[in-house]
């Protein structure tokens, strides 16, 4: 008797232990692609990726000006107007000023600058536990919004936008 209990409890923290093995490896992604706006030739692809209650974040665009550009979250999953503008202003659930990431105030779709080189080709890399990838929390999840390739840097300053210049790529963040 002793060993058939001793089995159905091995078998029992077995199947325990697959199963929490599994779920801790879990992760959320999300791959979207940019169209370009505003006459421009840009084009690239963005990856979410949730784990462990962070959302890692990678854009790769390419013919840009060479120079900086800046990205945000925007409001609207909606990429429809020629120039972008469908997409709204920034996602900014918490009603901050805007500013640069991480810097006093932000919004939570200021994501900031990134460098193209003199191929046009950029890339920009950030990880927070500011964004979820579905999650209920509406403050955080960013699935229905619109991310936004700018013509030119964000000044961190001027209000509510950083004064980035034309939208150049859009594209939706949804599955």
């Amino acid at each position: 008797m002793k060993k058939i209990i001793f089995s159905i409890v091995l078998i029992i923290a077995v199947i325990i232990g697959c199963k929490t093995k599994g779920n801790s490896g879990d992760s959320k992604n999300l791959n979207i692609t940019f169209e370009s706006k505003s006459n421009s030739k840009v084009t690239g692809t963005a990856t979410f990726t949730e784990k462990k209650g962070k959302v890692i974040f990678v854009a790769k665009l390419s013919g840009l000006n060479p120079g900086i550009h800046a990205i945000h979250i925007h409001e609207k999953s909606d990429c429809t107007a020629a120039d972008g503008s469908s997409a709204g202003g920034h996602w900014n659930p918490t009603f901050k000023k805007h500013g640069q990431w991480g810097v006093g105030e932000y919004h939570r779709g200021d994501i900031g600058n990134f460098i193209a080189d003199e191929k046009g080709n950029g890339t920009i890399t950030l990880t927070t536990d500011e964004w979820c990838i579905g999650c209920e929390d509406a403050t955080k999840n960013i699935l229905g919004k619109g991310l936004i390739v700018h013509q030119g840097a964000d000044d961190f300053v001027s209000q509510p936008a950083g004064n980035a210049g034309a939208r150049v790529a859009c594209s939706a963040i949804i599955k």
